[in-house]
């Protein structure tokens, strides 16, 4: 019955290097008949696989697929970091002496948002890091350090309150894994193994996060302020680097109706957007207009939102952008605390605001998120 499988991967790092997924398909034992494609729309990848599968359903192309979203960033962050790092923060720097950015074609850009853009904002280099666009937004909306930190306190501490009552027990498949064995330089021995374990949660949550601790931590290394004002990024209150899959199985309601299931929700409203790079985490505003005006519902009717914790300082601006109360947002906790393996996170974020819906028993829900180079995307559901 699957007739199409979407795969949203960003690096094809390690042994996901040059599989896809007709790979994945073959692998999980489906039938040559079906049908597959691959999708790199960065942070975006596994969200736009399965807008691609939805919207074949909703023009009656097909009946059933699964968007899957796949990262292993464990594998794709190993070495030359730093010296990458260095070398865009010194061609920024010098960008940003040349003044070479077309000031008012940007400015116009702009006209949909509550605050002025600053000129250094709109001059910086658009070659730049995720952590500098997260420093630039935080300027631009006047977020200070303490800012930042308390919203990733809280989603440390809305996700441990999560887990412990089951929130994400539905969501997550358990896997019996071996422990790694590292020496005492902290490399991993592949000869050795470890106890088997059962893996069902996500690790890098951590209980008693508070803004003390967070305080301690310094800034990220290549970042600079374009406007002289005080750093404000650091690895507390951004995402942290995981490996992850997420699948989500779409059908249209006939076919789920004529086997018997239960559906969880009905997607109704798409959107993506583009914005300029520099401040590539305020890309789900355009993004989420789009997906209100396609789904013909307002802001306020959002009941929940799962908005992907690339940073705190891309968040708290977007919400208050589109009107929505930080109250009704990851209310089981995000990414900062669950982290953010790129090309898995869309599909993830569309399911658990699913199931959160039926929990609470709201009626819409917002999935959103940022999308490197200056991009959102997002994706509006109705409980059933």
């Amino acid at each position: 019955m699957i007739e199409d499988i979407g795969l949203g991967n960003v690096a094809g790092a390690g042994e996901l290097a040059g599989i896809g997924a007709d790979t994945v398909a073959h692998l999980a034992g489906l039938p040559s008949e079906v049908s597959a494609f691959d999708s790199n729309r960065q942070c975006g990848s596994s969200m736009e696989t399965l807008h691609r599968i939805a919207q074949s359903i909703m023009v009656g192309a097909t009946d059933c697929g699964v968007a899957l979203g796949i990262e292993r960033m464990g594998r794709q962050l190993g070495g030359g970091g730093t010296r990458e790092t260095t070398r865009i923060t010194e061609f920024n720097k010098r960008r940003l002496e040349q003044n070479s950015v077309q000031r008012n074609l940007a400015k116009n850009h702009f006209d949909d948002f509550s605050v002025p853009f600053q000129d250094e904002i709109l001059d910086y280099s658009p070659v730049l890091s995720m952590t500098q666009t997260a420093q630039n937004v935080a300027e631009v909306y006047g977020l200070s350090r303490e800012d930042l930190d308390a919203f990733a306190v809280e989603s440390h501490k809305k996700s441990v309150a999560g887990y412990e009552r089951g929130a994400y027990r539905d969501e997550i498949i358990p896997l019996e894994v071996e422990e790694p064995v590292f020496d005492e330089n902290g490399n991993w021995v592949e000869a050795e193994h470890g106890k088997t374990i059962v893996f069902d949660r996500d690790e890098c949550i951590r209980p008693g996060t508070n803004i003390e601790s967070l305080g301690q931590l310094p800034t990220v290394k290549g970042i600079v302020s374009p406007t002289g004002a005080e750093l404000r990024i650091t690895a507390g209150n951004s995402c942290p680097t995981n490996d992850g899959i997420s699948a989500v199985l779409i059908m249209s309601e006939e076919k789920a109706r004529e086997l018997g299931l239960e559906p969880l929700a009905r997607i109704v409203g798409f959107g993506v957007a583009g914005v300029k790079p520099q401040v590539m985490g305020l890309g789900p505003i355009p993004a989420t207009r789009k997906a209100l005006r396609h789904a013909g519902i307002t802001a306020d009717q959002i009941d929940r939102v799962e908005f992907n914790e690339a940073f705190a300082a891309q968040v708290i601006p977007s919400c208050k952008e589109l009107g929505i109360p930080l109250d009704r947002v990851n209310v089981n906790g995000g990414s900062i605390a669950i982290g953010h393996p790129l090309g898995a996170t869309g599909a993830r974020l569309v399911l658990t605001v699913a199931h959160e819906l039926r929990r609470s028993g709201g009626r819409y829900g917002l999935a959103t998120q940022c999308i490197g180079a200056g991009m959102g995307i997002s994706t509006i559901i109705e409980r059933i």
